[in-house]
């Protein structure tokens, strides 16, 4: 008789199990499409578990990595924010110190006189305006390196400036030293009683002027210099005083009644150097005064003020 084969859906599967030695053995029996459910099942159980399992972990880092981002990008804050507060203050500093410098420059353009650069001269006017815009590290850059061209700018009027006081000084210097050693002021006081040139109808030439006041009347070194003779003339001058003032420029004073310095003594400008009288050939107390520039005698006239 032929085998009858069995439907696919009541086919089953027979699972034995077996114990210790003499034990009963038990036999268990899965019908066939139970046994595949099962196992898809098991199988979908398995994949979703490694999914789940998979996706924790990707979680797991995602957020460490953003944590760590994060504190990284918080970190760079904090530094980009610490050296826009120093930068912030060095302009602030270098700004007091353009004030101070350009305070500086306008006081001695002042005293100098020069000429003050167009871009460092005080404004007429002073309106201000414009968007608020929050400083950042970069215009804060771009602040301080403005900061810094204005500073070289008024370095280098300053130095304009210290050359030109630097040569007035020199100048004044000069000028100073000539008018020390030049006889400009007046030997005495009173009236001049005889002046440069002819005199008595043409008979007689006066190389000085004689100024006229009364005895003991004080006589003055008309510049800075140093006296070469002090005392007695017996070419008709009496008592004299002569005085070097360097440049080829010498002065001489006669007819004194008294000499108070002596030969060698250096001098000053308005210095008494004797008292008014009437030695040598004199017809009344005056001071008979010339003045000899490189050997020829001038006009004392021409240096007076």
């Amino acid at each position: 008789m032929a085998r009858q084969i069995e439907p696919e859906d009541r086919r089953e599967y027979t699972i034995k199990i077996i114990p210790h030695q003499g034990e009963t053995v038990h036999s268990i029996r899965v019908p066939r499409r139970l046994f595949k459910y099962g196992l898809a099942s098991l199988a979908a159980g398995a994949l979703l578990f490694v999914g789940a399992a998979s996706f924790a972990t990707y979680s797991a880092f995602s957020k460490a990595s953003d944590k760590s981002e994060i504190s990284e990008l918080q970190q760079v804050n904090t530094m980009q924010q610490e050296q826009l507060s120093q930068l912030a203050k060095k302009a602030n500093t270098l700004q007091d110190q353009m004030d101070q410098i350009h305070q500086i420059e306008k006081e001695l353009q002042q005293i100098s006189g020069a000429i003050p650069d167009v871009e460092s001269a005080e404004p007429a006017h002073d309106g201000q305006g414009g968007p608020w815009v929050k400083p950042d590290v970069k215009n804060v850059r771009m602040a301080l390196d403005n900061i810094e061209q204005r500073l070289e700018k008024s370095r280098a009027n300053l130095e304009a400036i210290r050359s030109a006081l630097a040569e007035q000084q020199q100048i004044a210097a000069l000028h100073e030293r000539l008018n020390a050693s030049t006889p400009t002021i007046w030997p005495s006081s009173g009236d001049v009683s005889s002046p440069f040139g002819m005199r008595w109808g043409g008979s007689d030439f006066h190389p000085g002027i004689d100024i006229a006041n009364d005895y003991g009347t004080p006589i003055y070194a008309a510049a800075d210099g140093v006296v070469t003779e002090a005392g007695w003339n017996s070419g008709g001058y009496g008592n004299m005083v002569d005085i070097d003032h360097g440049n080829g420029i010498w002065t001489r004073y006669g007819h004194a009644q008294e000499v108070v310095v002596s030969a060698g003594q250096t001098v000053k400008k308005g210095q008494v150097i004797a008292y008014m009288g009437s030695t040598g050939f004199s017809t009344g107390p005056h001071v008979h005064y010339e003045v000899h520039v490189n050997g020829e005698i001038v006009n004392p006239a021409n240096y007076l003020f």
